[in-house]
């Protein structure tokens, strides 16, 4: 093992599990579409930050789950609209 060069300053995972028995999922939520304009609205606004596919973050059944690192913030129940707001909390905090 070794440190990795690749390193941000905070991480941001979004919840892409998928589940096959029925139960509730982000992803059947939307979690890939927001991912992706989540990351491009990031990118634009923010240096040195990862925006992440993940799996379960455990609140799949109240919508869309997104985690801001090393803040420890779990955002519940996002959408699309709430991204400005998610860049702002990334670029402030």
């Amino acid at each position: 093992m070794r440190p990795s060069n690749n390193q941000h300053e905070k991480l941001v995972l979004v919840c892409t599990n998928e589940r096959t028995d029925g139960r509730e999922c982000c992803v059947q939520k939307g979690s890939l579409e927001l991912y992706e304009k989540l990351k491009t609205a990031i990118k634009a606004a923010c240096q040195n930050v990862r925006v992440s596919k993940t799996g379960c973050l455990g609140n799949c059944e109240s919508g869309i789950t997104v985690a801001i690192m090393p803040r420890n913030i779990y955002l519940g129940e996002v959408t699309l609209q709430d991204i400005p707001e998610i860049v702002r909390l990334v670029r402030d905090q």
